[in-house]
């Protein structure tokens, strides 16, 4: 399995496809890479080579709850490194909320690496910036200053990066609470500060800067809100708001289960991109 190493850190990744344009992928929230499987074969169909990797602190890649910087840009910086050594720049890069956020920040941070880009449930608000917080952060934070590292690691989500890669428990026990719930709580504090922007993690500012092909496709909740979307396309030079469903949709919609709102969503969404990716030219 390929593995691409960063200072401490282990980052699994793979790619999709064996020769053309480079997108790299990133799911919303910790999920794995599998999240955005679906995405990755009918874009390599397409003639696409995708990058996907698990984040540290995601799927089977290495814990890692140091440094100076929110896991936000640190992800950031381990993806324009592995795209570096994969020579996959200048990239198309695509994601969903927390992969959308990603995206966003890759484009500002290293203007140069990306091209495009493809973004779906952009996050944003007061509602999105307490909940993520507490989500990723304050739950964890809570445990470790009460029970210790061993109840962190009984977690469901620390339970699962331990089963998907063993060597995550001496890793997480090996740090001492107050280590962890220190830098935590600086992670935490990069999505509360976030509660009054745009977009959590980037400015009206720093939005207006980014002057690539952009496809939106807005969320409709709490943590995703359409106006966060709206918003993030009045401000970005060159965007294209898509609504991944017609009105006419919405009342059918109603009555079907959840599986196949989301399976009718990936159509949507998988149908979207490659359509804006031939208009663009990209």
């Amino acid at each position: 399995m390929p593995y691409f190493k960063r200072d401490q850190v282990s980052l699994y990744y793979e790619v999709i496809g064996v020769q053309g344009d480079w997108i790299v992928l990133t799911p919303g929230g910790r999920g794995s890479l599998e999240d955005v499987r679906y995405l990755a074969n009918v874009l390599a169909l397409k003639g696409y080579r995708i990058l996907l990797h698990d984040r540290r602190n995601c799927g089977r890649s290495d814990v890692f709850i140091d440094g100076e910087l929110s896991e936000q840009e640190v992800w950031v910086e381990d993806v324009q490194a592995l795209l570096e050594q994969l020579e996959a720049t200048p990239v198309i890069a695509g994601g969903g909320s927390a992969g959308c956020r990603l995206s966003l920040l890759l484009a500002l941070k290293y203007p140069t690496s990306v091209r495009g880009l493809l973004l779906w449930w952009v996050t944003g608000g007061q509602h999105a910036a307490v909940h993520l917080g507490q989500e990723y952060y304050g739950q964890f934070i809570e445990l470790a200053a009460s029970q210790g590292m061993a109840a962190v690691c009984a977690t469901d989500f620390f339970s699962q990066r331990i089963a998907a890669n063993p060597a995550n428990r001496n890793i997480l026990m090996s740090l001492a609470p107050d280590h962890f719930v220190s830098v935590m709580s600086r992670w935490r504090e990069y999505f509360l500060q976030g509660a009054e922007l745009p977009v959590i993690g980037l400015t009206t500012h720093q939005l207006r800067s980014i002057r690539i092909p952009t496809l939106i496709v807005p969320g409709s909740d709490a943590v995703h809100p359409r106006a966060t979307s709206i918003l993030l396309d009045q401000l970005l030079p060159d965007s294209q708001l898509q609504y991944p469903f017609e009105r006419t949709d919405l009342a059918a919609l109603k009555r079907q289960s959840l599986d196949f709102i989301q399976s009718a969503f990936r159509q949507r969404l998988a149908s979207h991109m490659t359509a804006f990716l031939e208009q663009r030219g990209l």
